[in-house]
């Protein structure tokens, strides 16, 4: 009995040495070179560490949107070390479903919004992290642009990863062959401007012989005005005073020489008399056939309108170019759009620790690279594309299509789009360097991240006052005292109220 003791003492003697000898051996494994312990975790993607879960709720445009299972998907989840369950919505019941999904409090890693009430609700009660303090520690994620942050910020607070839009999107198309024909450039300059729109009015820049042509066409759709009052250099919505309070942009005195302007355009017949009440869904069927020689609207309408022209007459190729600005009396300027389109927030319910949150920053930052967004965009080389001497070629399989037509609204396109195109067309590749262009003078809205009470009560009557009295002054049904009276009205009808509380809110982010 003795000896079967120290035998089983000597065993277990034995045992604590040899776990003691495995536990350093794991211990100087894990220890690199320098001696510092190594992370326990790396984000290397090569498979090192666990793929970590990702939910997320977006909105897919087409009748089959991928599932969980789609090649793409997966190949998505792989390059980005994520186990991805995503979640496509209809985008028609989209806003519904977001309502719905954020009322019942078991939201998704990410999921897309808008800057609604609602999302702005759940924002001030915490169900979203704020990210401000976060961006800067990621490649592309740091590269957004600071006028559409601001677009998106709520309170001066980033909730949420836009996904970018042209900024610089406005311009004007122009029939280039209506200039040749009359001997005349493409205009830089207010001035110049309304010279062409005259001559193109009145000179018969078709050479057919009849007074059938305009300088420009209007719907009742106000963004031309809105696009070419900026010209002027009348500010976005809301301008900044020389004591830094906010005042709304018809209050600017560049703002009553825009009107001037379009009222002599209106008196003159450059613009076609019946734009207050035109289709905006007609709007461009004028330019395609032939009747105004321009149209302010979006740089990309120049190559859409120009390849309609071109299937009705192929002799039109080259008829069109655009231009995106021209010099006013206080420098060039150009209304930009939001500069997104939704954005992604972040669930504070289902993203609980920022260990957590810096691996779905992470994983939105690898979206941005160029694999990602070839991936999300384009799908799979071999399967759905193919490289052919350089040049990207599409798959026509719808099946395949499917397989990852709805996998690019994952992406933000920050800080530029790097996906697969095919080569562009000449005027297209203009478009391109006119709204990088216009990104340099776009006029941004100070008050843009700022929730108004007041206007999401009255906001809808506040803007029709200044809108109808614009188009009476154009048309001329009144004149600079009904301008005023207007403006009295506006003030009156919970605009004053409106400015009070929108400089309360702007100074307290200063």
């Amino acid at each position: 009995m003795k000896k079967s003791l120290l035998l089983l003492l000597f065993s277990l003697f034995l045992s604590s040495i040899l776990v003691a000898c495995s536990d350093d051996s794991d211990t100087s494994s894990s220890t690199d070179e320098s001696g510092d312990d190594a992370p326990s975790e790396t984000n290397s993607g090569d498979g090192s560490e666990d793929a970590f879960d990702i939910s997320i709720m977006t909105t897919s445009h087409s009748p089959e949107p991928p599932g969980n299972d789609s090649p793409v998907v997966e190949a998505i989840g792989e390059f980005t070390n994520t186990n991805l369950d995503i979640t496509f919505v209809p985008n028609s019941n989209y806003d519904e479903r977001f309502n719905i999904t954020l009322a019942s409090g078991d939201l998704p890693s990410l999921i897309l919004t808008g800057k609604t009430s609602s999302f702005i609700n759940a924002v001030h009660d915490g169900a979203f992290w704020d990210l401000t303090d976060y961006l800067d520690d990621y490649e592309n994620l740091s590269q957004m642009n600071d006028i559409v942050l601001n677009n998106i910020s709520i309170d001066g607070r980033i909730y949420g990863i836009y996904r970018s839009r042209p900024l610089g999107r406005m311009a004007v198309s122009i029939r280039q062959d209506w200039l040749d024909n009359l001997g005349l450039e493409t205009p830089t300059t207010i001035d110049e401007f309304y010279d062409v729109m005259y001559a193109f009015t009145h000179d018969d820049p078709d050479g057919n012989g009849q007074d059938d042509t305009l300088g420009t066409i209007v719907s009742e759709y106000e963004g031309p005005w809105d696009i070419m009052q900026t010209w002027f250099g009348v500010p976005n919505k809301w301008g900044i005073a020389d004591d830094g309070s906010l005042y709304p942009h018809f209050q600017d005195p560049n703002y009553r020489d825009a009107l001037d302007f379009f009222k002599k355009m209106y008196d003159e017949g450059l613009v076609n008399e019946d734009f207050a009440v035109m289709d905006p869904a007609k709007w461009h069927d004028a330019f395609v056939n032939g009747e105004a020689g321009t149209i302010v609207d979006v740089v990309d309408a120049a190559s859409r309108n120009q390849d309609q022209m071109i299937d009705a007459d192929p002799s039109l190729e080259g008829a069109v170019d655009v231009f995106g600005t021209v010099e006013g009396p206080n420098g060039l300027f150009n209304l930009p759009t939001s500069g997104y389109n939704m954005m992604y927030a972040i669930s504070k319910q289902a993203v609980e620790t920022e260990e957590e949150l810096h691996k779905v920053l992470q994983f939105m930052d690898d979206m941005s690279t160029e694999e990602g967004q070839t991936l999300a965009f384009n799908g799979i080389e071999g399967r759905h594309y193919e490289m052919e001497d350089g040049v990207y070629t599409p798959t026509t399989d719808q099946s395949l299509i499917y397989e990852h037509e709805d996998t690019n609204q994952l992406l933000t396109f920050v800080p530029e789009d790097r996906y697969l195109e095919k080569p562009l067309q000449e005027l297209e590749e203009k478009e391109e360097e006119v709204l990088e262009a216009n990104e340099e003078i776009v006029v941004g809205n100070p008050a843009e991240p700022f929730v108004s009470e007041i206007y999401s009560r009255q906001g809808e009557q506040l803007d029709n006052i200044i809108l109808d009295a614009k188009i009476q002054y154009i048309v001329g049904q009144i004149d600079e005292a009904g301008l005023d009276e207007a403006e009295e009205l506006w003030m009156n009808s919970g605009g004053k109220e409106y400015i009070e509380e929108i400089n309360e809110l702007y100074q307290a982010t200063q």
